[in-house]
């Protein structure tokens, strides 16, 4: 067994390493458990719901041995309860979300992934398994989670624009997507669908620069994507203010729809707003839309 002092100094080593993004995710969800009290809950039943293979990170103790006797795979059993406490997530880390319009305004990229993580150590702590869409990192709790959590999440993206990844969502668990949903819609109502027919619900965060909801430019103007794959000059920017804000307008009221005929919820947040009002909604937003 290590002496005190031994673990004090590898406390004190493993803190400063931390990754920025998991210490001001702490902090802010830190703030939001000072005024909440916490949500476990039993769930909907220890009821059998299916078995499945087993996965990195389940415990021995999860295996159905009769199950796994009739096939060369391991299978673990899952309760009701454990799909109703899975939430999945989605973090747009494209080319896109890298954009802000000021020194003082935070890229979307650096507040998606705070509030995507600080939602989860909230949703962990609260006796919830937290992961991420596809097959990277299945829902799971503990410290450990948060952690590589965090390392996925600070990964970007070449792309311009990202698609939503909707594979691995386990039948009746929630979900929560964040994005500024400025690319194909289609991909977006194509997740959307295919979630609600696993009887998924759950939650598009759109987060936008102030920017990109003002369009303040005037005179000549280069807008250039971030990922540098489009590029469009003008010399009177004021001329597509109407167009482009008819454009943005159209793009929310079509996501609010897919929303609504999918059981979904879908809000705005802007990059200059609290992040710790915006992860309070998320909270307990996801609470109430529990099936």
């Amino acid at each position: 067994m290590d002496a005190p002092e031994n673990l004090r100094a590898r406390s004190e080593y493993e803190a400063a390493h931390l990754p920025p993004l998991l210490a001001r995710a702490e902090h802010l969800a830190g703030a939001i458990l000072l005024g909440e009290h916490g949500r476990r809950r039993s769930g909907l039943g220890d009821d059998f719901w299916q078995y499945r293979p087993m996965q990195p990170g389940d415990s021995r103790r999860m295996i159905d041995w009769r199950r796994s006797a009739k096939s060369d795979t391991q299978y673990v059993r899952e309760h009701e309860w454990q799909i109703a406490q899975s939430v999945f997530m989605w973090v747009d880390q494209a080319a896109s979300m890298r954009f802000s319009s000021a020194s003082d305004i935070p890229q979307k990229s650096d507040r998606a992934r705070l509030l995507a993580l600080a939602l989860a150590i909230l949703l962990v702590r609260g006796g919830e398994r937290v992961g991420l869409t596809g097959t990277t990192l299945p829902p799971r709790r503990g410290e450990a989670q948060i952690s590589r959590l965090a390392q996925l999440l600070s990964q970007d993206d070449v792309v311009d624009y990202a698609a939503p990844e909707a594979r691995g969502m386990l039948p009746h668990a929630r979900a929560v997507f964040i994005s500024d949903f400025l690319g194909d819609t289609a991909a977006v109502s194509a997740a959307l669908t295919k979630a609600a027919d696993r009887g998924v619900r759950g939650i598009l965060l759109q987060v936008l620069d102030p920017a990109e909801e003002a369009f303040p430019y005037k005179g000549r103007t280069i807008f250039e994507s971030v990922g540098g794959t489009l590029k469009h000059e003008t010399l009177k920017a004021d001329e597509l203010r109407h167009r482009y804000l008819g454009k943005l307008a159209e793009r929310k009221a079509e996501l609010s729809s897919l929303c609504g005929a999918t059981g979904w919820q879908h809000t705005l947040h802007h990059t200059s707003d609290s992040a710790q009002s915006a992860l309070l909604w998320l909270y307990r937003a996801l609470d109430g839309g529990t099936s």
